[in-house]
């Protein structure tokens, strides 16, 4: 054996030693490179229990196909009092659950805006005020099978999205998108920002409404398997799938009602955003299908509200698990750079969570001008995901793999293993409350989140084993 290796070529094979591998390339020998990264610090002793759980590999594949066999429909719109039994006085937000104290600027600006549109206050300073004294109730858009971009912010007078899963039962809701720049998600509550909410209130809430009513169910899953192969990614770039669903409603918004119809209909098709809501009330049903399966160690929610980073998972209820939000890498607009960012926010990583997004960037080369980067980084970071994930989803393809199904089922003990975090594209928001968007770009989670969730995921497991 030994004389064989001397007289022959050498087989070499090259493990993280970044060095090595540029001396040997440098020589022209053949080598092959494995791609093997450190777990976590600190993980090894709970990883190697919950992967000794017997329940886990089960688990996984009944959560992993919940989540891809959810058919999502968009089934009406309807008033959040209505819909969410949402009360005066409460205000649900994107995230896990914050108090006003530690609420960042841009939750600050839209808690002030909803105030104002909900006659709860008179002028902004009433409302930080009465805001401040708890006079409000807080509560996370997830604990009301909601979700809110950006600020997330719902209050009672706000129309919903109203999306119900086919396959296994559940709702899910989201608010109307009001479009891109000085908006309540975003922190703006000036004058333009309430008569575009009223407005909305008044007449697009119930045209879409009366237009669902009259065109029945929309497939919210065969949309985005469509827009996906027109060069959507569906969280940051909607302009196919926005597209798509103007087609599918205006000729029943026409004849629904043929006296706003023009005003709707610009509205939305102004708007390349407008689908964003419906998607990601799409992507939460699916979620939530997969929710409390018992020893699985699969991501449900992925969620920011400013100041923190939350993710739960399958095996683990409702608990959150929570680190903090970290500043978008990206691209500004006008005058505004990094200094003008507010950290991270937004329940739109629901969209991740579903295989979507930054997971399915490669599908959308021209989102590396609104995000920054370039084509061959959107590819490298979905395939990338592959890594940390548990199943490739069987609708939701991308052409330039191939038509291979985008990566999804974010896997917590993956994540331990690899060192590698989900890759997420989002909107940025200025820090300071009024300002609005300020651009666009990427941010990785915190990885206390995930090393929080294994230590309790082994926990449950070293119950199980006994």
């Amino acid at each position: 054996m030994t004389l064989s290796m001397l007289q022959g070529e050498p087989t070499v094979i090259t493990v993280g030693a970044g060095l090595l591998g540029e001396a040997l390339d440098a020589q022209a020998v053949p080598r092959v490179d494995v791609a093997w990264r450190p777990p976590l610090p600190g993980t090894e002793e709970a990883l190697a229990t919950v992967l000794a759980d017997p329940r886990r590999v089960r688990a996984n594949e009944v959560a992993a196909g919940r989540l891809v066999s959810a058919r999502p429909q968009l089934v009406g719109v309807r008033p959040a009092r209505e819909a969410l039994d949402l009360p005066p006085g409460t205000f649900l937000h994107a995230g896990p659950p914050i108090e006003w104290e530690r609420a960042s600027g841009p939750m600050r600006g839209a808690l002030i805006g909803a105030m104002l549109l909900e006659g709860l206050a008179a002028d902004p300073e009433e409302a930080e005020r009465r805001l401040a004294a708890g006079e409000a109730r807080l509560d996370s858009c997830h604990h009301h099978r909601t979700v809110g971009p950006m600020a997330g912010v719902v209050s009672p007078s706000m129309w919903v999205f109203e999306v119900r899963d086919a396959e296994h039962g559940g709702t899910a809701y989201c608010s109307l998108n009001e479009g891109l720049g000085k908006v309540l998600r975003y922190g703006a509550y000036g004058e333009e920002v309430l008569t575009r909410l009223r407005w909305m209130g008044e007449v697009l809430g119930p045209v879409l409404a009366a237009t669902l009513d009259r065109a029945g169910p929309l497939d919210l899953r065969a949309l985005a398997t469509q827009a996906l192969q027109m060069g959507d990614e569906l969280h940051n770039r909607n302009r196919a799938a926005t597209s798509l669903l103007v087609r599918e409603l205006a000729p029943a918004v026409v004849e629904a009602a043929p006296t706003h119809a023009a005003e709707v209909l610009r509205f939305v098709n102004g708007n390349d955003h407008f689908y964003l809501n419906a998607g990601m009330a799409a992507c939460k049903v699916g979620a939530d299908a997969a929710r409390d399966v018992p020893g699985s160690t699969m991501v449900v929610a992925m969620a920011r509200n400013g100041t923190d980073f939350g993710i739960q998972v399958s095996g683990l209820g409702d608990r959150w698990f929570t680190g903090p939000s970290g500043v978008p890498d990206g691209l500004y607009l006008g005058a505004y750079g990094p200094q003008d960012a507010n950290p991270d926010i937004g329940d739109s990583t629901i969209t991740e969570t579903a295989g979507l997004g930054g997971f399915a960037m490669a599908a959308a080369p021209a989102i590396v001008r609104f995000v920054g980067g370039d084509v061959a980084d959107a590819v490298a970071a979905t395939r990338s995901m592959y890594e940390i994930t548990l199943a490739e989803h069987p609708a939701y393809q991308i052409p330039a793999l191939g038509f291979r199904g985008t990566p999804v089922g974010v896997d917590v003990t993956l994540v331990a293993r690899t060192g590698l975090l989900p890759v997420v594209n989002t909107g940025i928001a200025g820090r300071l409350a009024g300002t609005g968007q300020v651009g666009a770009g990427l941010v990785s989670p915190p990885a206390s989140a995930f090393t929080a969730a294994l230590e309790a995921l082994a926990g449950e497991s070293r119950a199980q084993i006994g």
